[in-house]
């Protein structure tokens, strides 16, 4: 299996303990199979990686792209993924969910 080009980080409020799962996972049913199926149909070489708690509860539902490092949140709905491919297509990160 090659490498692929980026992978996203999908927070899913993961914690230690057995703490309450958090807003990210709370917010985001269905969103780890639409982001897959939206990749695949784009062409995309991306790889969905579920996370723990990225600390960002505030801001959630948290995503990060890397190699590029960009952080988005509020993501929680179909239009906002598809917003974050676009600009991923594009190389620039979608500034309306973009944390900086």
């Amino acid at each position: 299996m090659a490498i692929p080009e980026r992978q996203i980080l999908v927070c899913q409020s993961f914690r230690v303990g057995g703490d309450p799962k958090g807003v990210c996972f709370k917010q985001t049913d269905g969103f780890l199979q639409y982001l897959e199926e939206e990749i695949l149909a784009r062409g995309l070489d991306i790889l969905i990686t579920a996370t723990g708690c990225m600390k960002l509860c505030e801001k959630g539902p948290v995503m990060v792209v890397q190699p590029d490092n960009w952080w988005f949140g509020g993501v929680s709905s179909e239009e906002a993924i598809d917003a974050i491919l676009d600009g991923i297509e594009a190389g620039e990160p979608c500034a309306e969910y973009h944390l900086g």
